[in-house]
This record gives structure tokens, sequence and C-alpha cells, in this order.
């Protein structure tokens, strides 16, 4: 059974990230949204607040809670500033828990404190030219000389991957043929920054989440030690489809914050804008779209919250988690698009928060696994 209700300890986190996004993130938002800047300022408060390491074990460094506290600090960034809420869910689930999840002793101990301060952020190359939703067709390839993989290739959409505190990409690489299936070995290879070959391309010039750092990467050579296998070798492949489904239900999380924030705005815009002697909630036709907002929020973070109660019990959340991901991420599309009808004119202004939540919300229905991936993994639990 799911409960709405949050415990004394989920609710603090919540108070306090949503008092953080109002009085930091919020007031600056604009203003990096326009001039397409990494918010370093905020991301460091972010990491002094302990939210970087919100699901990572004190002895790295982390808070030794759990994922569930991150979405639901990832839903109060979203409400506000989804390209803020990008920076921590890529940072965390993305860039520090493989690491978490399947690394050695050693490689823990080496990144994830920084990690998990905040004070570093580490990107997750999977993407590439070729290899979206099929990740399988990955072609960057890593061979091993003389004690050093030399990775060869290039990745695309890679978030966190190019900032000035990036310290690592851990990147999907072919290294080898599986000889009992004939099938790619896939594995996954820690490349820090600076790494010689190794280069973060032009940022791209996006739609939506300026604040956002996203990159094409490129490997020339790159070389690093053999220790750098994280993992076993040829399991990259699993692991990332493991991060993957966790990753869901933090997208989940953010997008059901971005319906909310959607939500808001139009609520106190229909109260306050007056036409033809009332307000312009006092109509239908604005009040049971404004409830259908409503309805939606309230469907994705039930969707979410199953999803992760699931997970943290320890049981297979894979359909959840698409369940989640679909349903929100369609609600703050849904939701960006209607609140921008609502506020008319006003809401085709960048400026606007509603503005940006519909520039923004469209990449929730295609980063970590399409709406059509979420659908196919959902049809295929049916046995279709």
């Amino acid at each position: 059974m799911i409960d709405l209700e949050l415990d004394e300890l989920y609710q603090d986190l919540v108070d306090v990230v949503r008092e953080f996004a109002q009085q930091v993130v919020a007031p600056v938002s604009a203003k990096h949204d326009a001039e397409h800047s990494f918010p370093y300022e905020v991301v460091a408060q972010m990491g002094e607040l302990g939210l970087f390491g919100l699901p990572i074990s004190e002895e790295y460094g982390g808070s030794g809670g759990d994922y569930f506290a991150l979405a639901l600090a990832l839903e109060e960034l979203g409400r506000v500033d989804q390209s803020v809420a990008i920076t921590l869910e890529a940072g965390v689930s993305l860039g520090a828990m493989p690491i978490f999840r399947f690394g050695n002793e050693e490689q823990k101990q080496r990144w994830l404190p920084d990690l998990a301060a905040g004070k570093n952020l580490a990107g997750f190359g999977l993407t590439e030219p070729g290899a979206g939703s099929d990740a399988s067709a990955t072609r960057t390839k890593a061979k091993l000389e003389h004690g050093q993989w030399v990775v060869d290739g290039s990745k695309e959409f890679i978030t966190n991957s190019g900032t000035d505190i990036t310290s690592l990409v851990t990147v999907t690489a072919v290294t080898g043929v599986n000889e009992a299936t004939g099938k790619k070995e896939i594995s996954t290879i820690i490349v820090p920054s600076g790494t010689e070959g190794f280069t973060a391309e032009p940022a791209y010039n996006k739609v939506g989440w300026h604040a956002s750092d996203t990159h094409p990467l490129s490997f020339n050579g790159a070389r690093v030690p053999e220790e750098n296998l994280l993992g076993e070798r040829g399991r990259g492949y699993a692991y990332f489809l493991e991060i993957l489904d966790e990753g869901r239900i933090a997208i989940a999380a953010l997008a059901t914050g971005a319906a909310q924030g959607c939500l808001d705005e139009a609520v106190t815009y229909a109260k306050n804008r007056q036409s033809f002697g009332s307000s312009i909630g006092k109509n239908q036709g604005i009040s049971f779209m404004i409830a259908r907002m409503a309805s939606r929020v309230h469907t994705a973070r039930l969707a979410y919250y199953a999803a992760a109660a699931k997970m943290l019990a320890g049981k297979d959340f894979k359909i959840e988690a698409a369940h989640a991901k679909l349903v929100a991420s369609e609600a703050a599309m849904d939701n960006a698009r209607d609140a921008t009808q609502i506020f008319g004119g006003y809401g085709f202004i960048n400026e606007s928060l509603v503005a940006r939540h519909y520039r923004d919300s469209k990449i929730l229905e295609i980063g970590e696994g399409t709406t059509q991936v979420q659908l196919m993994l959902i049809a295929r639990s049916l046995g279709l």
C-alpha cells in the first residue's frame, strides 16, 4: 500500500529542499537560463546541504540515506528549475551510483567522497551517435595494451561531462567478443577528466535545460590503467541497464516536480488574472484544465512512490519504474503545455517559469529511456 504521508525524516528533507529551491535556486534560474551558464554557486550549496550524497553510505562521504530521499529532493528542485534538478540527478544517479554500485573498494574510496560532497561531478558515457535506445549497438572500443585500456570512439548527449568540476566519465566500450554467444563483450571503463585523448567537445545549443552541462565526447587513443575497469569485464551493458532502471525513478520524480511547478503557477495566475470582470479561474474552461493538471501530478507522484517502494524493498521494480517514467514525463509535458495556454502571451516569454518548463519538459520524454522504450517494456511484461 502506498502512503503519501511522509515520515518525519523524509518530510524534513522535503521542507529543507523546498526552502532552498525557493530562496537560492529560483532567484537565479532565469539568469542562468538566458546566459546558458552552469550554476556553480548553486551546485556548491547543494553539496553543502548533502544532496549529492543522499543515497551514498557515510563511509564514502554520503548521508547514508536512500534513493527515495534523492527522488524527493529532485521533485522539489524540479518544481522551480529543471536544469539544476537534472544536474543533481545525473551527478548522483548516473555519475556516482555506477561506482557506488559496482566499483571496488579502491575506486569507491578514490572517487566517491568528492562526488558525494558535490565538489566533483561525473558523467555517464552510454549514448552514441548510433546507439541510443539500442545501447547494445555500442561502437566505442577499449583494448588492453601493456596494462592499459586504450579507448577509441565517441559518445553523445552526456550530462555533467564538461564542467570545471567534472572528475570522470564512466564509459561503455566493446572490449571483445563473448566466445559462448558470439555477441559483443561490453565493459565499463572509468576515464578521468584530463586524460590525454579524451575530449569534451563544445557544448550543445539545446532547446531547454540551458543551465545544464551537456557535451559530445571523443576518445582518440585515450589510455587509462587496467584497474580503471568498473566491475567485471563484460558486464558493462547489464550494469548500465540496472543504473537506468534506478534513474527512471529519479527522472519520474523530477518530472513530477515539473508538473507540480506548472500547476502551482497556473493556480496562482488563474486566481489573480482578471478578465471580463472576474478571475479567469472562475471559468470552467480554465478550472477544468487545471483540475486535470492536478490529477496528472497526483498520478505521477503515486507512480514514482510505488516504484521507489518496490526498489527499497529489494523487489524487482523495472516495470514500476517504466510506468513512473512514462506517466510522469507525459504529465510534465502536458502540464507545461496547459500552463502556457492559461498564461497566454505571458507564457510565451522566456523569462517566465512556465515558458522554461515548456522548453525543458520535452526531454523528459526522451532521456533515460524514451516513451517508446517504456511502452515496449510494459508491453513485454504483459506477454505481448
